[in-house]
């Protein structure tokens, strides 16, 4: 029997990507305790200031969350507020319009539109474009 790679993800499936033959197990491991750290002094309402006020900046959610862990020490929004990030934002109705995810593959199938402009021949970026739009589909299936 192969022994897995590491004893955390022992009992999870790998499942394959999409459109490619990776089958990472490659992640992050959130921490147990569900609290905010001892350490942290930053109360719910001035964590949620801070997420309107970086929303009203023009930040997506994403970008949000990188300024909260990097420059405040926030790891999990939902461990000291009690609620996710986007809910936050719905609730200010700060959210995005377009989910974010969707907004980047969207956004990534019309540079490689542009792009088969210039290069009618480039039988790759067709076949990836096509690609890309059946993520954007299945993902607004989803949605």
């Amino acid at each position: 029997a192969k022994t897995p790679r590491c004893l955390f993800h022992q009992d999870t499936a790998k499942m394959g990507r999409m459109h490619s033959n990776g089958k990472g197990v490659a992640r992050s491991a959130t921490p147990y305790r569900r609290r905010p750290p001892t350490w942290l002094k930053t109360t719910n309402d001035e964590v949620n200031t801070q997420i309107c006020k970086l929303a009203n900046k023009g930040m997506n959610p994403s970008q949000i969350g990188i300024v909260l862990r990097d420059s405040h020490g926030i790891g999990q929004i939902k461990n000291v507020t009690g609620s996710k990030l986007l809910r936050i934002l719905k609730a200010n109705g700060l959210a995005p319009k377009i989910p974010e995810d969707l907004f980047h593959l969207i956004k990534k199938a019309v540079a490689v539109r542009k792009h088969l402009e210039k290069c009618r021949k480039d039988r790759d970026a067709k076949f990836r474009l096509i690609l890309i739009e059946s993520r954007i589909h299945r993902l607004a299936r989803y949605y």
